[in-house]
């Protein structure tokens, strides 16, 4: 969600204007904000409470003209861009530069990709004339390797950053109470006319009132932190992260298992697509649990315990056991990773009006 709905092609005064926010021409647009009420409750209900915002700066405040929270692509690209039109910018990022794609994303999943690529090519080998080949595959090896790779373009955008003069802070950041927009870092506080929000999303996993010992399970984060490969995986989801990851896990020789809901994968792409790949991913001996979802996990000496519900259409709900299971992965979804940002009032604020908006798409609620 941007707090700022453009960038000037000047320099100088314009980066003094009150930023006005990018929401306004959205909220025109019949029932949507009916929906943006919808998503603010749930949201609410779904999330531990905020913390009460800080108190108003007492001493000095560290003044930029543009303001980034999340250095993930999005993030980077936007400070750099303000920064080449002369912008004093700064970023603030809690982790790792390069956000989702560079870490836990694109990146680190395509090496896997590759890895589980390898795999296929030695099981085709007799039929290319490769009498023998050494199958035994070292898990650690290729998670060095991945993780040096990422941890070089973590570096890279370090040092874009530093020839673009734009500071980084390395914090959370919460907005505060200011009357003028501020965040609170660590203890410091920092403001600008212009505050980009851009801190992406993170894996959903469902709650222990939902699904007791769903803790117990990871997400595609938790996939780039494994150690070693699990003999026995279960994914739960239909979505192209539980796929590639299923199909990473077999081919590299975990035993999988994947939980879907319905009776195919992808069931948002094109149906050929869609049926095609379910029954490819059997083929390749990956076992797809239709209709059923986790009831109930518990950790056990050997692993796992699974308690599964399978409800299939004409038939009753059968109750099945899955044991020693090593790694449970939630691919379920994301969502907004905006906790503790303390929007909770200027989302209200947003809400609270209809927001007519001008030429430019922006309202009057200032930044």
């Amino acid at each position: 969600m941007a707090l700022l709905p453009r960038l000037s092609a000047t320099v100088g005064p314009n980066w003094r204007r009150p930023a006005r926010t990018s929401l306004g021409f959205l909220l025109r647009r019949p029932g949507l904000a009916a929906f943006l009420r919808a998503f603010s409750r749930a949201m609410a209900s779904k999330q531990e409470p905020q913390a009460q915002c800080p108190s108003p700066a007492a001493g000095a405040v560290t003044s930029y003209d543009y303001l980034v929270i999340g250095g993930g692509s999005g993030g980077l690209a936007s400070a750099r861009r303000a920064a080449e039109l002369g912008a004093r910018a700064a970023v603030v990022e809690s982790h790792k530069l390069g956000g989702t794609c560079v870490n836990v994303g694109c990146v680190p999943k395509k090496v896997m990709w590759n890895t589980a690529v390898h795999s296929e090519f030695m099981h085709d080998r007799v039929d290319y004339g490769f009498e023998s080949c050494e199958n035994k595959f070292n898990w650690s090896v290729i998670k060095e390797k991945r993780d040096a790779y990422v941890s070089r373009l973590n570096t890279i955008y370090q040092n874009n950053l530093t020839k673009s003069h734009i500071d980084i802070i390395h914090g959370f950041a919460v907005f505060t109470c200011d009357p003028t927009p501020t965040v609170e870092v660590n203890g410091k506080k920092y403001t600008a006319p212009h505050i980009l929000i851009a801190t992406g999303g993170v894996p959903s996993r469902p709650p222990e009132s939902q699904i007791p010992g769903a803790s117990l399970g990871i997400t595609s984060d938790g996939f780039f932190q494994l150690e070693e490969l699990p003999s026995r995986s279960v994914i739960v989801g239909a979505g192209y992260i539980a796929v590639e990851i299923a199909g990473i896990l077999s081919a590299l020789g975990s035993k999988t298992s994947l939980m879907i809901r319905y009776h195919k994968v992808l069931r948002n792409f094109d149906s050929i697509i869609s049926s095609n790949c379910t029954e490819e991913l059997e083929n390749a001996g990956i076992e797809v649990l239709r209709y059923s979802q986790v009831k109930e996990v518990k950790k056990t000496s050997s692993g796992l315990e699974l308690s599964v519900i399978t409800s299939a259409p004409g038939r009753k709900p059968a109750v099945t056991t899955i044991p020693d299971v090593d790694c449970l992965l939630w691919a379920i979804g994301r969502d907004p990773n905006s906790k503790g940002l303390n929007l909770n009032k200027l989302l209200q604020s947003l809400l609270a009006e209809n927001l007519p908006i001008d030429f430019l798409n922006t309202n009057k609620i200032p930044n």
